[in-house]
């Protein structure tokens, strides 16, 4: 499974990525427009910390508009920048184009496995589900992972990955692994719950307090 990292945090990037286990990074306006700072130099810097995938989203919402956007974007950003595109028909016709040209794309705001489908018809690299926001309407977001997988499994030729989105808690994560979901991404407080466990640090403060009275022994 591949672990994107969802911000425009630079620096929680940089943290993420010092463990040896990131594998791209995702953002949107919203997160672009919580980081105080220009577009473009916020993804280029985000590019050069993490080798992989980086999405960078369009903002218009007609097939012209996405299209000259994505190849801006792509003349303007490092080569690892992916274009995210929204779910619309506007976006299959754009990303259908895109593809056609040999890059990359992240087709985003995935809430059925219709959409999902249509998606990787139109060559997508990547399908969003947003998990966490199905959540929200009191239906069940891990449900429509499973739909997508089991569609997926039918169609052995597709090769568009799911990237489960909206994570809101390490349970999603888990049961992304579970339902053999190709890639999740989540936010930062994510990562670092998925590394904390209290028996681990227990076990670490019972071998460091041994250790400590070994070298006092030694020393005495």
């Amino acid at each position: 499974m591949e672990f994107f990292l969802d911000t425009a945090d630079v620096d929680e990037i940089r943290e993420i990525a010092a463990w040896g286990i990131l594998d791209g990074v995702t953002t949107n306006p919203s997160l672009i427009k919580k980081s105080g700072r220009d577009f473009k130099t916020v993804v280029s810097e985000i590019a050069a910390i993490c080798p992989g995938p980086i999405s960078a989203e369009v903002t218009a919402m007609d097939t012209e508009g996405m299209i000259s956007q994505g190849l801006a974007l792509k003349d303007d950003l490092p080569g690892n920048v992916i274009i995210k595109v929204p779910c619309t028909p506007e976006g299959l016709a754009a990303t259908k184009f895109l593809t056609s040209k040999g890059i990359d794309t992240n087709v985003t705001l995935v809430f059925s496995a219709s959409q999902a489908l249509m998606a990787a018809k139109a060559g997508a690299t990547y399908v969003s589900p947003f998990i966490g926001r199905i959540d929200d309407t009191g239906a069940d977001g891990m449900q429509l992972i499973a739909e997508i997988m089991q569609t997926w499994a039918c169609y052995p030729e597709i090769t568009t990955k799911v990237l489960a989105a909206s994570i809101r808690h390490p349970t999603h994560v888990l049961s992304c692994m579970q339902l053999g979901a190709h890639t999740v991404t989540m936010p930062a407080k994510i990562f670092r719950q998925l590394m904390t466990h209290p028996l681990t640090d227990r076990g670490l403060d019972g071998f460091l307090k041994d250790w400590a009275e070994v070298e006092a022994a030694g020393n005495a």
